[in-house]
């Protein structure tokens, strides 16, 4: 039968896989509410736009849910009771949420339904990753070609159980989006180069990087960090394939995605407005005298009180700059810690859910064997990746993956940093591992012979001593609350987020 001569295929039998072992925490945790400020954000904007009020939050009756924990000033605001509009947050997400809301009901399994949905996307991202994986190097020959899917599919396989990702589709947050339309955007953007350099027909070209503008356009309205990732794409098309024409086609693209919300925040505001107005408030709490970089409590709770999106981003980027300004010497010091924090280990969300009893009490032993199996697979794929990247063929597609590397991780040093924004370099550094693992040592072997091989490679030996330095002071760092969690009550320190 036709269907059971697909099931042959391996894009189709690896996402099932994936698609199984996502399944399985999200009916195992079927009644799992939401447990972080941002899931009640993103719950409160789905639930306004399903309902037809707008983009909203904090409508009258979710207030008496917000008031105890969050004393908001809403005299800043005229109030209405449906509550109140915002531009805090990218809008693609809550959509997508009140979408599943509209179809599904907002009754007490709406978080239930959209895990499914999320556990479907996320599932998707192990054949994505193959596809990329087969794109980076054109097979020339069939032993090439079956060299180029070995390493996709082994790419495949670490992003289809890569523990962090099964468990992901629990949480209600952009990551869940983001990812696979990183990987969507990515893949269409090297589809679209190779169109435009092969294709001899003009409207295909088109149609190939206006698809790339439109999802990289959906991408940063989902989280508007994206913004620099596009206009690395648009220099990209620019620099790498030198089509002018072609990167004004994609910026344009691009710019009728994202134009009618900034037009709807511009006009709301009375001033020019961007995607979101976030930056304000991450700028306060990721230099705040006594922070790290990171987010922390109390401090993030300070602006949070001001409901009015404009003048919360308007202080919060005075006072910021204010706490640059008074110690300028702490800005390279948090630019290092955020390094440290966003390549740190997957254990801070699995710390605050444990530590307050959302799981109930695990025995050191399994607990200690939970963690292994969450911090692992990062330390791997990272310090493997670093590794790949000397043996990969430098082309215009990997040329854009690195690009890509550069523009999604430096406004994360600059800004605010936690160990949960690496997860989207996951498939990349899997693609990356998987070059590593195939080639091996004859490879780098072979790559030592040149100059500027022994360059890359003792650069890379360099970071890899970064990476284990900061794990290891990162393990040092929280050697107390480690040892909380691992007592008889660690279910219940109650540490913050």
């Amino acid at each position: 039968m036709d269907w059971l001569k697909s099931l042959k295929s391996f894009p189709l039998r690896i996402f099932l896989i994936a698609l199984i072992l996502r399944f399985v925490p999200v009916l195992v945790m079927r009644n799992l509410g939401i447990g972080l400020d941002d899931m009640f954000q993103y719950d409160m904007l789905a639930r306004s736009i399903a309902s037809g009020n707008g983009y909203r939050w904090y409508a009258q009756t979710d207030l008496p849910a917000v008031l105890p924990y969050l004393k908001l000033d809403l005299n800043s605001v005229e109030y209405d009771p449906r509550g109140v509009l915002t531009s805090f947050r990218p809008p693609l997400y809550p959509a997508f949420l009140a979408v599943i809301y509209l179809l599904f009901g907002m009754g007490a399994n709406r978080f239930f339904t959209a895990r499914l949905f999320q556990a479907i996307m996320s599932a998707g991202l192990a054949p994505l990753t193959y596809a990329l994986a087969l794109k980076l190097i054109p097979a020339t020959s069939e032993a090439s070609f079956l060299a180029a899917e070995r390493r996709g599919k082994i790419a495949a396989w670490i992003v289809t159980l890569y523990p962090l990702l099964v468990i992901y589709p629990l949480s209600l947050a952009t990551e869940n989006l983001f990812f696979i339309l990183v990987l969507s955007s990515l893949f269409i953007l090297i589809k679209a180069g190779e169109s435009i350099k092969n294709d001899p027909v003009l409207w295909k070209k088109v149609i190939w990087i206006v698809s790339a503008g439109i999802l990289i356009g959906l991408t940063c309205l989902t989280r508007s960090v994206a913004s620099i990732f596009a206009a690395m794409a648009v220099f990209w098309v620019l620099y790498f394939l030198k089509e002018r024409i072609f990167a004004i086609v994609l910026l344009t693209a691009i710019g009728l995605v994202i134009a009618p919300w900034i037009v709807r925040n511009s006009i709301l505001y009375h001033r020019l407005t961007g995607i979101e107005t976030a930056l304000g408030y991450d700028l306060y709490v990721g230099y705040y005298p006594t922070g790290t970089g990171t987010f922390e409590y109390p401090q993030s709770l300070n602006l949070m009180t001001i409901v009015n999106d404009s003048q919360r981003e308007k202080i919060g980027i005075e006072q910021a700059l204010g706490f640059m300004k008074e110690d300028p010497a702490r800005v390279p010091y948090l630019i290092i810690r955020r390094a440290g924090y966003f390549f740190g280990l997957e254990r801070r969300a699995l710390t605050f859910f444990y530590s307050n009893n959302y799981f109930g009490y695990i025995p050191q032993p399994l607990l200690i064997i939970f963690a292994i199996i969450f911090c692992v697979p990062f330390i791997f794929v990272c310090l493997s990746g670093v590794m790949g990247l000397n043996i990969i063929k430098w082309d215009p597609g990997s040329s854009l993956l690195v690009l890509f590397l550069i523009g999604y991780i430096s406004p994360h040093l600059l800004i605010i940093a936690e160990d949960r924004f690496h997860l989207t370099l996951v498939p990349l550094l899997a693609i990356f591992t998987a070059f590593f693992w195939t080639g091996g040592w004859r490879a780098l072997i072979y790559r030592w012979q040149t100059k500027a091989g022994k360059v890359f490679i003792l650069l890379s030996l360099c970071v890899v001593g970064l990476l284990i330095s900061n794990w290891g002071f990162e393990l040092l760092r929280d050697a107390d609350k480690l040892q909380s969690l691992l007592g008889a009550n660690g279910n219940k320190t109650y540490f913050s987020y």
